[in-house]
């Protein structure tokens, strides 16, 4: 189901990361609002809608997620462990962005269901290109329908061939 309106949420512990995201974001001409936190205990509480977050008016439930791997408190690898622990909520693509190319860091974030691993770019304009890339494909993406505190939306299988997943 394509959303009519796209947010993605960001999870950066640098503030020069996360101004370059939002300036690339910006640079990148993507139509979407984007929500920047400073730590995977941010990204999950968003996530959950707690605190701040509550109000999922102003903070709707992200489109897809970008974070980065090393953060405290929380690094990515514990908002990829929230999410697998919460199937309900685990069907928004996760995107690692990060600056370690270490196999042992990717292949742990696959295995707790990363949609994707990419490693950060160095330069600014490689940045804004990745980003305009990311977008155009997760943003176009069908993904299951989810009620506004990101939980999947129940749909019935019967006669059709997902029912023997039900």
């Amino acid at each position: 189901m394509l959303h009519k309106k796209y947010t993605i949420l960001v999870a950066d512990d640098d503030p020069n990361g996360r101004l370059l995201m939002e300036r690339a974001f910006k640079a990148s001409l993507v139509k979407a609002e984007l929500r920047l936190v400073a730590c995977g205990e941010e990204a999950i509480a968003y996530l959950k809608g707690e605190g701040v977050f509550a109000d999922r008016s102003n903070y709707q439930y992200p489109s897809f997620l970008l974070t980065d791997l090393k953060m405290f408190p929380g690094d990515g690898f514990s908002i990829l462990a929230f999410l697998q622990s919460t199937p309900d909520s685990a069907i928004i693509p996760t995107i690692v962005l990060s600056s370690s190319n270490d196999s042992d860091d990717i292949k742990r974030a696959y295995m707790l269901g990363a949609s994707a691993y990419i490693v950060k770019p160095q330069e600014p304009n490689q940045l804004v290109e990745l980003l305009k890339a990311i977008a155009a494909f997760w943003l176009i993406c069908e993904v299951p329908e989810v009620d506004e505190i990101g939980r999947r939306v129940s749909t019935s299988n019967q006669g059709k061939l997902g029912e023997r997943f039900s």
